[in-house]
């Protein structure tokens, strides 16, 4: 039996629900939390506080892959690069997951403004599909390099002995780094100036935000 080819339709209806399981705060995991492997740490108020914010910041983040992944998917021009895009943004989910219960467990929340950087961040990555596969792959490639950076800042940050949210962070950095390599093996571009400060800046705009609302 043959596979059926799905139609812009089809696309834009399941592209929709993916968008709703992301804004929601409740997407499911493919693979278990790396945190599970820890016990729940003794932090006080402060801390408890600060790693929440730290992982309001990084769940956000995950909002803002998984919605660049969907609109570089929707108008990639070639399948294997579409296929490529979405096995990431699975794993993305996994992340999200994670993310999304780490801040039940520090009894906190996502960010409020997630459905703005869900739709900021899809019309990044549909722009980028547009300029070509080369160009969209260099996004995948400085977006990651730039997650990986600022997960090594909030491993430094966190509460030394909130080792579930250093172990979610952990596992994350590396997906991080494998998809960048990935991409750029599929044949992912550096991007030209200033693009990639442009990029830094408005994900510093994110963390400040998303670390208190």
């Amino acid at each position: 039996m043959n596979a059926r080819t799905l139609s812009p339709l089809d696309r834009l209806l399941a592209g929709i629900e993916r968008a709703l399981e992301t804004v929601s705060g409740a997407p499911e995991a493919a693979r278990p939390s790396p945190a599970e492997a820890f016990d729940e740490s003794d932090m006080d108020d402060a801390e408890r506080k600060h790693a929440a914010g730290l992982m309001r910041i990084n769940h956000t983040g995950e909002v803002c892959a998984q919605a660049l992944y969907d609109g570089q998917a929707a108008l990639a021009r070639n399948e294997e690069t579409r296929a490529h895009l979405l096995h990431a943004a699975a794993e993305e989910t996994d992340h999200l997951a994670w993310c999304s219960e780490r801040l039940k467990e520090l009894d906190s929340r996502p960010s409020l403004l997630n459905p703005l950087w869900y739709a900021g961040s899809y019309a990044i990555g549909a722009i980028a599909a547009l300029a070509g596969d080369p160009v969209s792959l260099g996004f995948v490639v400085e977006t990651e390099r730039q997650v990986e950076a600022h997960l090594e800042e909030h491993l430094d940050q966190l509460p030394a002995q909130d080792e579930r949210s250093r172990a979610v962070l952990t596992q994350m950095q590396a997906d991080e780094i494998r998809h960048a390599h990935n991409a750029r093996e599929r044949g992912g571009i550096d991007l030209p100036f200033p693009i990639p400060g442009v990029m830094q800046l408005t994900s510093m705009v994110m963390k400040a935000v998303a670390y208190r609302v």
